[in-house]
């Protein structure tokens, strides 16, 4: 009798492109909050300089840890079955949301300064300017955007839908309350505006309204419920609205008067972040082929529609996307990609080109299009990979279907 060998016990299937990519961005996220000492509150650097081809020259970004890529990371890291290391950064986001330094309860800053947190009102981001011999601020990092706002609540509420504490989900009232007092906007299409930029002593309103923002809106009324049914409506109607006008696809937002619906550059993130949403109709599936039409670059998407390059953090999100909407394998190819982009030190590359563009200004001052994203190792990038990786929906606290 002839008998076939016995496959070895130690023999596995290789690893597919979302598993490798869920193992290397879950262990850096885990590494890097290992890193700060102790067992206490901590942001996580947004840029990993030490891996960077070169030295910055923006001492704003040297140890900044925006508040965007930390919400994303405490829902990585959740998603990757770390939630101790999520609630070091929950807890400081906690504690931002408790107390400002304008006295301010339920603001949040743009960005913080990364590490441990032993001050209290936990500080935005800063630095000492040895040149003119003062302390360095940005005005958009002190300033404070409606869709990091939207973001930190949804962390929070991740981490009150996983530990099922209250206080977290008190902090997500408390933002999405600041969000409701001031950007509320019912002109034109109606939403919210982008929240405030600028030093304490002279904060300056931002008139437009972003499609971007107003999704992260949705999601977050949505998930607290009940007094915010009525606040998620009217951020629901600026989506429809915006869906209205642009025929297939989400133009970006609204032009400083946050009446007049603008087409001057198209984002990629309106055109996906949409159908995450937990009741998003099918008709909106056409902003996905737009996005592949005016967005496809390298392999990757672009966060705008120039198509200058790849934008990893973007294409992460369309990799997410594709799986809620079914499409494994356009997900595969796209998780295939980002392989490519790790840096030494284990985070992800913000970019493939060594600059990118993306048609938007940094703040109401701004003289060009001059927000731009660099070749750096990037914390937001790899969380969100993180997530489309695991199939985690950032909306819903869910694995997608």
């Amino acid at each position: 009798m002839t008998m076939s060998a016995p496959t070895p016990a130690s023999a596995a299937a290789p690893a597919t492109p979302a598993k490798e990519l869920a193992q290397k961005t879950c262990a850096t996220l885990t590494a890097r909050v290992d890193e700060v000492t102790g067992r206490g509150p901590l942001f996580l650097r947004s840029y990993d300089n030490s891996y960077a081809p070169g030295p910055t020259s923006e001492p704003a970004l040297s140890n900044a840890a925006f508040t965007y890529d930390n919400a994303l990371a405490i829902m990585a890291l959740t998603a990757c079955g770390r939630q101790d290391r999520a609630l070091r950064i929950g807890e400081a986001l906690l504690d931002a949301v408790s107390l400002d330094r304008a006295g301010w309860k339920g603001r949040l800053r743009n960005a913080y300064r990364g590490g441990a947190q032993k001050q209290r009102p936990i500080p935005p981001n800063g630095w000492w300017d040895a040149i003119g011999n003062q302390w360095g601020e940005d005005p958009y990092q002190v300033g404070t955007a409606t869709g990091n706002v939207a973001w930190a609540g949804l962390a929070l509420m991740t981490l009150a839908d996983r530990t099922g504490e209250a206080r977290f989900r008190d902090g997500a009232a408390e933002l999405a309350r600041w969000a409701v007092d001031h950007t509320r906007d019912p002109r034109g299409p109606g939403g919210f505006n982008g929240g405030l930029q600028g030093f304490d002593d002279s904060p300056q309103p931002l008139p437009w309204k972003s499609t971007e923002h107003n999704t992260d809106l949705v999601a977050l009324f949505g998930w607290l419920g009940g007094d915010f049914a009525g606040p998620e409506r009217e951020a629901r109607g600026f989506l429809d609205a915006l869906w209205a006008a642009g025929g297939g696809h989400f133009p970006i937002g609204t032009a400083p008067d946050g009446v007049t619906v603008s087409n001057a550059t198209s984002g990629l993130d309106a055109q996906l972040w949409p159908l995450l949403l937990p009741d998003a109709p099918d008709a909106w599936r056409a902003a996905l082929s737009y996005a592949e039409r005016a967005h496809g670059a390298d392999g990757g998407f672009d966060f705008n529609d120039d198509r200058d390059g790849m934008w990893v953090e973007g294409t992460a999100q369309a990799a997410l996307t594709y799986r809620m909407v079914g499409r494994r394998g356009d997900a595969d190819r796209l998780f295939s990609e980002i392989l490519k982009e790790f840096s030494p030190g284990g985070y992800l590359y913000a970019t493939r080109p060594q600059v990118l563009t993306t048609g938007l200004a940094i703040g109401p001052d701004s003289k060009t299009d001059d927000f731009l994203y660099y070749r750096r190792p990037h914390l937001g990038a790899t969380a969100w990979a993180a997530l489309a990786a695991l199939g985690w929906n950032p909306f819903t606290g869910k694995i997608v279907p």
